[in-house]
């Protein structure tokens, strides 16, 4: 969680301080832990929302949120300007795979080969997945009207 963090805030005590704030919220929200999915990809959301309620308070533009390197400049617009709340709504409509390949490679930095290991999938299918969770959150925040063109 410390590594997720710091990937935010080159600041390792702040790092420590929001990876605290999301443990606290892990202990008061344990009894929701519905043992569907794995326990750690559950830890890693919750304190994923800790940093990104940091940065909300921080600023009303959350400028944190890298898709991939090597994006086309077209396609970095969408998150231009978008509040990590609107972001988080989006992710969390993604379909339970295509969320977790997306996290996994956007958010948390895996290599799709890691991710395949991790979660039992060929490299292609992760490609997939990634590709598709982009598609569908264009989608969303066009339709949300959060984005003004969905192309």
């Amino acid at each position: 969680m410390i590594g997720m963090c710091m990937r935010y805030t080159q600041d390792r005590n702040l790092a420590m301080e929001i990876v605290n704030t999301g443990f606290l919220r892990v202990f008061k929200k344990l009894d929701t832990f519905k043992f569907a999915g794995s326990l750690e990809g559950w830890i890693r959301k919750i304190v994923y929302h800790s940093l990104a309620d940091h940065f909300k308070k921080k600023s009303s533009n959350i400028h944190f949120l890298e898709i991939e390197k090597g994006d086309k400049p077209k396609e970095n617009y969408v998150l231009e300007g978008l509040y990590a709340e609107d972001i988080l709504k989006s992710i969390d409509r993604l379909p339970a795979a295509t969320r977790s390949v997306f996290i996994l490679y956007a958010i948390e930095g895996y290599k799709h080969h890691e991710i395949a290991t991790e979660l039992g999938i060929s490299t292609g299918t992760s490609k997939w997945h990634l590709s598709e969770a982009r598609k569908k959150l264009k989608n969303f925040l066009f339709e949300d009207g959060i984005i003004a063109e969905n192309g």
